[in-house]
């Protein structure tokens, strides 16, 4: 499976307001495994970055006033994602965004979703932490992922962490911890995860139980099974 893990970085949050893109990051998962490859562009938006959008990514109009506009780019941007499946956090917003300037140039593409598959990182983690805080940065802290370079946003260092953060969410269980958030207990918190560049990561080792450690669970289930079946869970619902 491709997957590209995405990221954006825009003049102000608001579409509807004709804020644009001004950089786009993306990097490369091949069957759980990151490539190496990517895609990084700054972008001249063409008009005024607001002053609370500065404070986030750092990014001025003056760094972007020699750099190509989003019709120079999208072409070789929709050839990186076409076929892959896109990963993001907050997709509602990056996508948002990304059509509005797809929708720019006269018809020459049809919107992102035809082009790729899309999942959304954010509605995972409330799916899968529910209650708790699932920003990028608490979603570091509850997986043990170094984000220490992440001072400031930007678009190509934050695919980059979103998607040490993606393998951990789909690649089974970190840590356990009841009774609060796992961004915020020190009891709980993973050891860091020292962060490499993307061509020398190895994939996430998966360990599959043998014929016999199977054979013995069922057997241990079949033991336990008597005694457990006069319990009640809470609520009155079987344990």
């Amino acid at each position: 499976m491709r997957q590209i893990v995405l990221d954006t970085e825009t003049t102000g949050l608001e579409v509807a307001l004709d804020h644009r893109i001004i950089e786009i990051g993306c990097v490369e998962i091949i069957d759980r495994k990151l490539t190496g490859r990517h895609f990084h562009r700054y972008i001249n938006p063409q008009r005024e970055i607001d002053a609370g959008a500065m404070e986030v990514h750092g990014i001025s109009n003056e760094d972007l006033a020699d750099k190509p506009l989003f019709t120079q780019v999208a072409e070789e941007f929709i050839d990186f994602v076409s076929g892959a499946e896109l990963v993001i956090h907050n997709a509602p917003f990056d996508v948002g965004f990304l059509n509005a300037e797809l929708d720019k140039l006269g018809g020459r593409f049809k919107p992102l979703e035809h082009y790729s598959g899309i999942v959304d990182t954010l509605t995972m983690a409330r799916q899968m932490h529910p209650g708790q805080r699932n920003s990028l940065d608490a979603l570091c802290k509850r997986y043990g992922v170094d984000n220490t370079k992440r001072t400031l946003h930007g678009a190509l260092l934050d695919s980059e962490i979103l998607a040490d953060v993606y393998l951990f969410m789909t690649g089974g269980q970190v840590d356990l911890v009841l009774g609060g958030d796992g961004a915020d207990s020190e009891q709980g918190k993973a050891q860091p995860v020292i962060r490499r560049l993307s061509a020398e990561r190895q994939p996430l080792k998966v360990i599959r139980a043998s014929a016999a450690e199977l054979l013995q669970h069922q057997q241990k289930l079949e033991q336990i099974k008597p005694s457990a079946s006069g319990l009640r869970g809470w609520g009155g619902t079987d344990i």
